[in-house]
């Protein structure tokens, strides 16, 4: 199982951006799927999560809701997480991860795409 996490960048107070991860080895559509970050000297955090097709499960933490959106393209085996109205606070490596329905620990893990937001 490989989950390759992309698309950071640098962006001004108040942009857009938008996250990928490809998963191989596993079907994004039967797994529940989930962004985390880690802010240089703070602990990870998740910040959505996205249940497996037929969970109706969707999550946000507060602080990103109505500005981050989570989803998958089943057809490209792609989770995405649609950032706007981004903040110098939301500097961070984000993480895409995921683990089959019913466990509550997530086993699979991307490699980090570092997303920085200036002022």
């Amino acid at each position: 199982v490989q989950l390759q996490a992309s698309g950071g960048g640098l962006v001004q107070d108040g942009g857009s951006l938008r996250l990928s991860c490809v998963a191989s080895g596993l079907t994004v559509s039967r797994y529940s799927m989930a962004w985390f970050r880690q802010a240089p000297g703070k602990e990870r955090e998740v910040v959505a999560v996205l249940g497996w097709s037929g969970s109706g499960v969707t999550t946000y933490a507060d602080s990103v809701k109505g500005r981050f959106t989570i989803f998958r393209d089943s057809a490209k085996n792609t989770m995405h997480l649609q950032m706007s109205s981004l903040q110098p606070e939301d500097t961070a490596v984000y993480f895409c991860a995921a683990t089959p329905p019913g466990s509550s620990k997530y086993v699979y893990w991307g490699q980090g795409t570092l997303v920085t937001v200036s002022s």
